[in-house]
């Protein structure tokens, strides 16, 4: 059985930039396939009815809605119109849980949900905020997100799903992940050091505060002279992230301790540590 995974991308947060690549990072899976409809960079509600109507034209077995601010008219719309199609939805989004109202009303409901809380927002500035910057920063948190363990953690989710489907199961059947990536079970079962452990955590820890720095500056100020200043620290703050993350998997490579779990081709995963040997 060939499971079909659709990924509703709207607008952007890093998770989406990686979500459908780390199901199959080798692009040789042949239990599952991944098939992608993005807004691009908005959230209008006609960028957001064309790629509903488009994922649901696909008929996937459940579909990731992925966007920023989860918890907006577009992504929350977008969810369920899939829904009402009879196709079971996982929403992966940055830190909604401080927007207390709407947090429970998805806490109850029948969506699966991923919460990444380092996923910050960018300092979205036009004086500070060019595409390079973009990209820069975006890198930065792609590698905390990567090296922390909070992408494995959404990986290993999502892979419970597609496990479920061909296992039989299917719509309201599936039991979908409910989890919110902090700094405890981002990190947990990835270290083999206690150092590289506390500059993981540090590096999502210091992630999980930027969102607040970038809205302060894009929101809450007003003069150039006094944001910028603003959305540049949080960025820095990022590129710190990012250099503990370095350091933190330079100290399991010196201990010949880096974690790999791969997947087989028929959607098995295998690990290892020491580099020279073979997964199993």
């Amino acid at each position: 059985m060939v499971v079909k995974v659709g990924v509703a991308k709207l607008g952007n947060i890093a998770s989406g930039v990686m979500a459908e690549l780390l199901l199959d990072e080798r692009a040789d899976r042949e239990d599952m396939q991944t098939f992608m409809a993005t807004s691009g960079t908005k959230l209008q509600p006609e960028d957001i009815d064309r790629v509903v109507s488009t994922m649901k034209a696909w008929k996937p077995d459940f579909a990731i809605v992925v966007s920023p601010n989860g918890v907006l008219p577009g992504p929350t719309g977008a969810r369920e119109a899939l829904a009402a199609a009879g196709i079971p939805v996982v929403i992966i989004t940055d830190d909604i849980t401080s927007k207390k109202e709407e947090w429970e009303k998805i806490k109850a409901s029948k969506f699966g949900y991923i919460i990444m809380k380092a996923d910050a927002m960018i300092g979205a500035r036009r004086e500070f905020l060019d595409p390079i910057e973009m990209a820069d920063y975006n890198g930065n948190l792609v590698k905390v997100l990567a090296t922390t363990g909070a992408f494995r953690k959404l990986q290993m989710e999502l892979d419970k799903v597609i496990d479920q489907v061909k296992a039989g199961k299917k719509g309201a059947d599936l039991v979908l992940p409910k989890m919110v990536v902090n700094s405890d079970n981002a990190t947990k079962g990835e270290f083999s050091n206690p150092y590289a452990l506390a500059k993981a955590r540090a590096a999502y820890e210091i992630a999980q505060s930027v969102a607040g720095v970038n809205v302060k500056g894009c929101f809450m100020t007003k003069d150039y002279v006094d944001y910028v200043p603003i959305v540049t620290s949080a960025h820095e703050m990022m590129r710190a992230a990012a250099s503990l993350c370095d350091q933190a998997r330079e100290l399991e490579k010196g201990m010949d301790a880096v974690i790999r779990k791969p997947h087989k081709k028929d959607g098995m995963i295998v690990s290892k540590t020491k580099l020279i040997s073979k997964p199993e």
